[in-house]
């Protein structure tokens, strides 16, 4: 079977794929050059858009315009190739990525997102509950190194690719696929286009 795979949760936007189970390329661009990037990895395969027979696509939390383009694109390809879609949370698979560390996206507004206990949550660094002796990956392990360092977690170098959320691990996660609209983006919080509009 051949999965399709990419995130565009984060500024590093990420597109596999993946045939049971082996990775045939992987690219890391921008959220922007998603289409590009899915056409460049077919035609370095030797395939036809067509040859895709699952889209597995990162539902967040991050960026809220990098999640409706990444979401958009898998509805408009799913319907395209009829192919059916799978979501998968960016934190999971940044987690699948680096085994025994802690993932974290910059939610910025001084946020981070990380999962509690599998859970995809949001919390202010001011209140985020930092374990000593972890490992933290993710922008928002490399935006708050200094704040995770001096509370005694490690954080990988900035160019580990540890904190990227490829998509190979989104089509290893992968699973009830089904309608495209059912992969549902994870906020967490309100946009802030409609924040600002909040009474």
């Amino acid at each position: 079977m051949l999965v399709l795979a990419f995130d565009t949760a984060t500024d590093v936007a990420t597109t596999a794929l993946v045939q049971g189970g082996a990775v045939l390329g992987e690219r890391a661009s921008r959220a922007v050059r998603i289409l590009e990037d899915i056409d460049g990895l077919l035609a370095d395969a030797g395939l036809e858009r067509d040859s895709v027979e699952r889209i597995a696509v990162g539902t967040g939390p991050g960026s809220y315009t990098g999640l409706r383009m990444g979401l958009v694109t898998a509805r408009a390809l799913s319907f395209a190739l009829e192919a059916p879609v799978a979501g998968v949370s960016t934190l999971a698979a940044l987690a699948q990525g680096a085994s025994e560390a802690i993932p974290l996206i910059d939610g910025r507004r001084s946020e981070v997102f990380t999962l509690a206990e599998g859970v995809p949550v949001v919390v202010h660094t001011e209140r985020f509950s930092v374990k000593s002796g972890a490992t933290y990956v993710g922008d928002g392990a490399v935006r708050y190194r200094a704040l995770l360092e001096e509370r005694g977690a490690a954080v990988p170098t900035d160019d580990d690719p540890r904190h990227v959320p490829w998509a190979r691990h989104h089509a290893a996660l992968a699973a009830n696929f089904g309608a495209a609209e059912l992969a549902e983006p994870i906020y967490l919080r309100l946009p802030d286009a409609e924040r600002a509009l909040a009474p």
